[in-house]
């Protein structure tokens, strides 16, 4: 049985979705949303962005509030509404009083962590509404969590995993059990649609740093990205300039040029770390005006390496082959287009990216 009734989602002209994301969450989650709208075209689709981060230090508004997911999501036009004003205890009061005047029949949580807390949040935006959200076994420590779930409606079935699964089956289980929508494999194959304006500024970027069109011209272009949120998630940067030597000294990449990738906040200590030993043909870049700078120019390259992050997911949905460096833990996070992603996983399930040896990556890229 649906989680909502095909009468409610007939009579339902808005939805609110409440979740917390990050870019590689939403490259196969927007997936789901466009299908739910394609599913029920007369349902405005509303999304709240959390942000898990908020806090009262006003020093660092400046980079929550401009967080690069949200220049993706609201050029979604399956989207009629994105609240993207959550960063701060103040602005999120506000968001939810905004939610309530919207008076919205339907508000879904997915959010995954910290469940009971969304529970409350999605029944704060819509206290008439027909509320549906994750749930977990109660805490023995926290048995305020009973009332948090009873503020449900009705919650989710625990996905149930099996060998070899990827991340979209469960997202679009979830769906299958909120609203009957079925998404096939190529459905859930990730997309971006980047903007002319960011497509024209990647290749001018090209330019001013005298490479030559990585799909067009005689050089290659190889995009490299070490960095992720989380340490364990990330590969040393001194690995990417002894890889990027390594691969200038003989076979097929020799004559490729580099681009090394990082995060506006980590890019001047980065480029610090190996600023003697910088290798030739190599240049550093952040996204720092516009979150599709990035997929613009990732799209412009012959070849991506990445950690388990965005970068490394978003390879796929430029259509550009991708090297993924990752841990063992979570293969389900693994590139979804496994005819063109290579896979080194970390040989242990303890160890973090950073146990990956470069010979190794050196070794899979002379391969391809």
């Amino acid at each position: 049985m649906q989680l909502i009734s095909q009468e409610r989602l007939e009579k339902a002209d808005k939805i609110l979705f409440i979740a917390h994301l990050a870019i590689g969450d939403f490259t196969y989650l927007q997936n789901c949303f466009k299908a739910f709208a394609e599913a029920y075209p007369h349902i405005s689709i509303h999304l709240w962005i959390d942000e898990v981060r908020r806090t009262d230090d006003q020093a660092k508004w400046g980079y929550l509030k401009n967080y690069a997911l949200y220049d993706w999501a609201e050029n979604c036009p399956f989207f009629a509404k994105i609240y993207r004003r959550t960063y701060s205890p103040a602005l999120l009061e506000e968001s939810i009083d905004e939610a309530c005047a919207e008076r919205y029949p339907l508000v879904v949580s997915l959010a995954t962590l910290r469940p009971q807390q969304y529970a409350r949040l999605a029944r704060r935006c819509g206290p008439d509404a027909w509320v549906v959200g994750m749930r977990r076994k109660i805490r023995w420590f926290a048995p305020s969590d009973i009332f948090a779930y009873r503020g449900l409606d009705a919650s989710f079935a625990p996905f149930q995993a099996f060998p070899g699964y990827h991340i979209t089956d469960e997202y679009a289980d979830w769906f299958g059990q909120l609203a009957g929508v079925k998404m096939s494999a190529q459905q859930r194959f990730p997309f971006i649609d980047i903007p002319q304006q960011w497509q024209d500024d990647a290749r001018r970027q090209l330019v001013d740093w005298g490479f030559a069109d990585g799909k067009h011209g005689v050089a290659r272009l190889v995009f490299i990205n070490p960095f992720a949120k989380t340490k364990k998630r990330c590969w040393p940067v001194g690995r990417v300039a002894e890889l990027i030597t390594a691969l200038q000294v003989d076979g097929r990449w020799s004559d490729a040029y580099f681009i090394i990738n990082a995060t506006p906040q980590e890019i001047e200590h980065a480029r610090q770390e190996i600023a003697e030993r910088l290798p030739a043909r190599t240049v550093w870049f952040s996204a720092a005006r516009n979150f599709y700078q990035l997929p613009a120019l990732l799209q412009c390259c012959d070849l991506i390496v990445s950690v388990e992050t965005a970068v490394m997911h978003l390879a796929n949905a430029v259509h550009v082959p991708v090297v993924a460096l990752m841990r063992s833990k979570n293969p389900e996070w693994a590139p979804f287009d496994k005819a063109h992603s290579k896979v080194i996983m970390a040989a242990r399930r303890s160890d973090w990216v950073d146990a990956v040896p470069v010979a190794r990556v050196v070794e899979v890229m002379e391969s391809l």
